[in-house]
């Protein structure tokens, strides 16, 4: 019922291309991808000019590893002229974890010269408590979307809910499932919309992991979310406050 009303939404405002499309259309279309700075030149250059609109981007590691913050970066960036990295257009933050902060956004909006009232202006938060809400707030992110111009859709964690509401070998199924019909909504947003997509994962202790390795952790979600996403991006802890 969740997806007929989203997939209502989406028909009504004719944004599915219906039938095939050529290869040279294909092309044209990807030459209008925008890439969103993180804010950091080297990080941009790693991902090939910054987080690319259109797609999925995953961004996991453990706590403290900074993937909030790198968010919170993101939804500043996002509406900064093209011209300097930005891509013109709103923000929608799912927040999974109560982790947004607000000033934080102050703060990152100075830094870069901007108007903070402006910027706060332009993210719109929406806090989900279980699965079910997460996956219900991705009809009213498509109906956001569809009266003015947003560039980047953030949910911050995507697994976290999955993990509480789910749980124990018997639920695994059932919960990746749904993990896929949320990912795969969130993918279908990411085309029609030509929005960025940018999701935070968790990791856990990988048992098949060698004992010796440095880090012996791997995302959640398994094939699921590693297949859904067009870039993966994983962060780790250096030595002292380096990521």
């Amino acid at each position: 019922q969740k997806a007929m009303k989203l997939k209502e939404i989406i028909k009504n405002n004719n944004l599915v291309p219906i039938g095939f499309q050529t290869a040279t259309t294909k092309l044209v279309n990807m030459k209008d991808i925008i890439y969103i700075s993180t804010g950091s030149k080297d990080l941009d250059n790693l991902l090939g000019g910054g987080i690319e609109t259109g797609s999925l981007t995953e961004i996991f590691g453990e706590f403290r590893t900074g993937k909030t913050q790198l968010c919170h970066t993101l939804c500043v960036m996002s509406q900064r002229p093209l011209d300097q990295g930005g891509a013109e257009g709103r923000v929608i933050y799912v927040d999974t974890e109560g982790t947004f902060r607000p000033q934080r956004l102050v703060a990152i909006a100075e830094r870069f010269h901007m108007n903070p009232e402006e910027v706060l202006d332009n993210v719109i938060c929406a806090r989900a408590h279980n699965s079910d809400q997460q996956f219900e707030l991705l009809s009213d992110a498509a109906a956001l979307m569809c009266e003015s111009r947003y560039a980047l859709i953030i949910v911050d964690s995507a697994t976290a809910l999955y993990r509480t509401d789910y749980s124990g070998r018997a639920e695994l199924s059932e919960r990746q499932m749904h993990l896929a019909q949320f990912l795969r909504q969130l993918t279908r947003l990411a085309e029609e919309f030509g929005v960025a997509v940018v999701l935070t994962n968790q990791v856990v202790a990988n048992p098949d992991g060698m004992s010796f390795s440095k880090d012996n952790t791997k995302p959640i979600g398994g094939n699921i979310i590693a297949h859904a996403s067009t870039t993966r991006l994983k962060l780790k802890k250096g030595r002292g406050e380096n990521r």
